[in-house]
């Protein structure tokens, strides 16, 4: 805070940490939340999250991966 002389005071040492924890816990809240969606209720990723990834990470090519979503969407 301001004090009546217009100076910071003593307290920027304490504030400017608490600061970066803040806006350090809310973006790793906001990571956390986008990413709860990409798995089920136990906690694991669902099917064609792994083969999506499978596919990303070039383990299988696109026709296999339209195949294997077939079979997962049937």
């Amino acid at each position: 805070m301001w004090d009546w002389t217009g100076n910071m005071g003593g307290w920027w040492w304490l504030m400017a940490p608490l600061m970066v924890a803040f806006w350090v816990l809310v973006i790793w809240g906001a990571v956390a939340f986008a990413r709860r969606d990409r798995t089920t209720e136990s906690g694991s990723p669902d099917a064609e999250t792994l083969l999506a990834e499978r596919l990303g990470r070039g383990e299988i090519d696109e026709a296999e991966y339209r195949r294997q979503r077939a079979l997962i969407r049937s």
